[in-house]
């Protein structure tokens, strides 16, 4: 694989590697927290199934499950903690304008392995309480670009410690587009691509609104009914009051997501979400209930990936390297023949 002029191929060792992610993921949890006024949480391993709590993703994958033999009921291994920080919220007694974080490891064993995607996944999940007037676009995107002055910090920090990584690749300042205006613009190439396209262009980018489908008929990505407002109406038609970090990732040559976020439903987009997607049987389990009866804080949340990040900055060309994991032997014979060692 190429690369950009003024990057470089991580070729640090195992254990410098190691000394590497923890600095990073130190600073930024520490720069994290400060910057969006969050408390440390201790999360869960796993939740009950008929709870309504795990994130189902794009609502077809399978989350890991087991039997608890005490309780003789099953439970399921989180496959992302959105909807269990926002009850967590309202049971610490968080108040508007306060949030928390927690250090979230999670299994989907539906996943695809390639270089970018494993079936565990550690990311920093983040949730904030607002107001009823703060459920506009302005209170995302301002939540975005503080998070990515963050990683832009980041990166320049990393750079500075380890310089045979190079100079940093990131532009000063993250632009935002609409994911249909984004098919306008690149009517003719798939969701992939356009992003493809608009990092390269831009470096990096916040695609607001993920979910709805755009006048293709399509989405951009799918997201789950229950967590993100993918379906109310925002300024000129558009829809959605979520969205992705991406940026390009200089080594790869693709763009390269970083985080999702987003504002989340409240009891009109929640039952109007679970009726696009037909699953409004899902509105009697206790954490829907729960919402649609008030007793949960209107909040903002999301998640930054961990490895991902830290693949990045690293500027590495497959997860495994910043990620201990379980790989096809045929995978790793390709990376070892590519001088990529996986951890």
């Amino acid at each position: 694989m190429t690369r950009a002029k003024g990057t470089k191929r991580s070729r640090m060792g195992l254990r410098q590697t190691e000394e590497a992610i923890k600095f990073i993921k130190d600073r930024f949890e520490h720069k994290l927290a400060r910057t969006l006024h969050l408390t440390r949480v201790s999360a869960p391993l796993a939740v009950l199934a008929n709870s309504g709590i795990n994130d189902h993703l794009n609502g077809v994958e399978k989350p890991a499950s087991f039997r608890i033999k005490a309780m003789g009921e099953t439970a399921e291994i989180v496959q992302s903690l959105a909807k269990w920080k926002r009850q967590a919220l309202g049971v610490y007694g968080f108040r508007a304008g306060e949030g928390l974080y927690t250090d979230m490891n999670a299994v989907r064993p539906d996943e695809e392995l390639d270089a970018l995607h494993s079936f565990y996944v550690d990311q920093w999940d983040w949730e904030v309480v607002i107001g009823k007037r703060e459920r506009h676009l302005k209170t995302l995107t301002a939540a975005a670009t503080s998070i990515y002055r963050i990683v832009r910090t980041m990166e320049r920090e990393t750079c500075r410690r380890y310089p045979k990584l190079g100079v940093p690749a990131l532009p000063s300042r993250m632009r935002f587009i609409q994911s249909e205006e984004l098919l306008k613009r690149y009517p003719h190439l798939d969701p992939r691509a356009r992003e493809d396209a608009i990092c390269r262009e831009w470096g990096a980018v916040f695609i607001i609104g993920i979910g709805a489908k755009l006048s293709d008929g399509r989405m951009h990505d799918g997201r789950a009914a229950d967590y993100d407002d993918w379906s109310t109406e925002t300024e000129a038609g558009y829809r959605g009051l979520n969205g992705d970090i991406l940026v390009w990732n200089p080594v790869l040559k693709r763009a390269f997501e970083l985080s999702s976020m987003g504002i989340r439903v409240d009891a009109a987009a929640l039952k109007e979400q679970l009726r696009i997607r037909r699953e409004q049987k899902n509105a009697a389990l206790p954490f829907h209930r729960a919402l649609l009866s008030g007793k949960l804080p209107l909040t903002m949340g999301g998640g930054i990936g961990q490895s991902r990040l830290c693949m990045f900055f690293l500027r590495c060309r497959h997860i495994g390297e910043v990620q201990a994991g379980i790989w096809p032997a045929a995978m790793r014979r390709r990376c070892h023949a590519q001088g990529i060692a996986l951890l």
